[in-house]
């Protein structure tokens, strides 16, 4: 072989080589002819729920523990603040200032660990948990003030009146809490421990109940922000906040909604405490004080700001006819739950569940807010008839609507019926899902429960004394360890144990009475 040929060999003998190899990898092909036909390829579709647009659902609203989750309002009429609008600004999102948890171990001098037991350390840790809490609690409150209320007053985003309204009395909590936090800080000892703060705990918690005004107001402050989102000023100063460093991706109503949910922790946080706490120690008794004192403060300013929000509601009925009005929705003091429903025809329904009646509604706006138009006549509680429904068994209104309808438009329903001589009514209602269904069949049976225990309880004055209406029973220690549950889970949080008790002791005389009676008689 001449050596100038040698260079085209190699270059045929590796050809030869990878054509070899492409025909024993895919034996498959052989058989097949080629083709010249150019074959467009297919776009990848990683997932049908892609192509999918969300839906948005309306989940039960409830107010049995009002204090416990955040004051949410959701409609069609009412725009969300994440969703695209022709205003909004694209611009590539900045770095998130964000929050670093500390701990009592890791801020001071480590050599003090090695002297303390582990119980101890445990009680420092709950006790520097506090303190930094009130320190965030303040600064979140003074960014609040600083970073939203002053800019957009001086811009003239918002009138003053407005604001005011909005912002409630958030002004007066902040030197609140910087007292708690001085007190703590001057207890401290140089090496970063505290021996005690049960008195300090028990001098200054009853400072609290100025929150009664703030949490009472905040029914009204959400709509009012949710309404004044439509104005394109309000919402694009809104935006530039919440896309800002400072703002560590919450908008103002979580800012806004921050002392509530600070009240609510703090018979945890002082729990915690005195668990780590000897039953020697000093702090024993004046702790168990404590958590007491925030209990009582809590649920009065539970029952206060359940008063507040359904007066909300009552105000914003529209009744078509004077007939509609019902004594029943007048005398309420508090709404068991509330939320959107459809009907069989899948109508949009707003259903508010009183203590003692309830209300089917549409949603309208009138005089530019939201309000509620009374869809059919107020159903009382004690004379009304639930049935729950299989999946299935109702059928859609119309032959059309109901031959193309697929599985999920007929699932999730239950039915409430009524009548009284001749009114009655029926109405097939549709949750959003299966979980939604169950809240208000339990809300439903039992305020059916509660008005029934009210009714027996009535004829037994003498010997049983009715607590005055709306009147809440004071949650236990169960109920207050799940305060702080997402906002995303169930509100569905009734207590009905000593409701129930109250039930059975009043059947357990009518029994025992009875039975005396028939003796007697014999």
């Amino acid at each position: 072989m001449v050596a100038k040929d040698y260079p085209f060999y190699l270059s045929a003998k590796r050809a030869n080589f990878a054509l070899e190899a492409h025909t024993v990898t895919s034996p498959a092909k052989e058989t097949e002819e080629p083709s010249n036909k150019r074959v467009k390829p297919l776009s990848r579709v990683t997932s049908l729920a892609s192509l999918i647009p969300p839906v948005r659902a309306t989940p039960l609203k409830r107010f049995s523990q009002t204090l416990q989750r955040s004051i949410s309002f959701r409609s069609e009429s009412r725009p969300d603040l994440f969703s695209p609008r022709p205003w909004s600004r694209n611009v590539p999102p900045a770095s998130t200032k964000r929050r670093d948890s500390k701990l009592w171990s890791e801020t001071f001098d480590v050599c003090v660990n090695h002297m303390l037991t582990s119980k101890e350390i445990k009680r420092q840790e709950a006790i520097f948990e506090l303190s930094q809490g009130e320190e965030d609690l303040i600064e979140d409150l003074k960014l609040a003030k600083k970073a939203y209320h002053d800019p957009m007053l001086k811009l003239s985003i918002m009138t003053e009146q407005e604001l005011n309204q909005i912002f409630g009395t958030l002004d007066s909590l902040i030197p609140l809490h910087e007292d708690l936090l001085r007190r703590l800080q001057e207890v401290r000892k140089p090496d970063g421990s505290t021996d005690h703060v049960g008195h300090i705990l028990v001098g200054w918690l009853p400072c609290l109940n100025s929150y009664d005004s703030y949490c009472s107001n905040q029914v009204a402050a959400k709509a009012l922000l949710d309404h004044k989102k439509q104005d394109h000023r309000v919402q694009d100063f809104l935006q530039r906040c919440l896309e800002s460093p400072f703002s560590r991706k919450l908008d103002l109503w979580n800012f806004l909604d921050i002392p509530r949910s600070r009240l609510v922790k703090y018979p945890l946080l002082l729990r915690e405490i005195l668990r780590h706490t000897p039953n020697d120690h000093p702090d024993q008794q004046h702790l168990e004080e404590a958590i007491n004192i925030i209990q009582g403060i809590v649920a009065e300013i539970n029952i206060k700001t359940g008063e507040s929000e359904c007066q909300y509601y009552k105000e914003r009925l529209i009744y078509l006819e004077e007939g509609q009005r019902d004594s029943l929705i007048d005398n309420s003091r508090a709404v068991c739950c509330h939320g959107e429903l459809k009907n069989n025809r899948g109508v949009k329904l707003h259903v508010f569940l009183f203590e003692e009646v309830l209300v089917i509604t549409r949603a309208v706006a009138h005089n530019d807010q939201l309000c509620y138009q009374l869809y059919r006549q107020p159903i009382p509680v004690r004379e009304l008839l639930l049935e729950d429904l299989q999946d299935g068994e109702v059928r859609l209104g119309g032959s059309i609507r109901g031959a193309f309808s697929n599985n999920e438009r007929i699932k999730n329903f239950f039915r409430v019926s009524f009548k009284n001589g001749s009114q009655s009514q029926t109405h097939a209602l549709q949750a959003n899902d299966s979980f939604n269904k169950q809240q208000w069949l339990n809300c439903i049976r039992q305020a059916k429960e509660k008005a029934a225990c009210a009714g027996q309880a009535g004829g037994l004055e003498a010997h049983f004394p009715v607590p005055p209406q709306g009147c809440r029973v004071p949650q236990g220690e169960a109920g207050l360890e799940q305060m702080e549950q997402s906002d995303c889970e169930s509100d569905c949080s009734m207590d009905t144990s000593e409701l129930s008790a109250d039930c059975e002791r009043m059947e357990q005389t009518n029994s025992c009475e009875s039975q005396k009676q028939i003796e007697t008689n014999v």
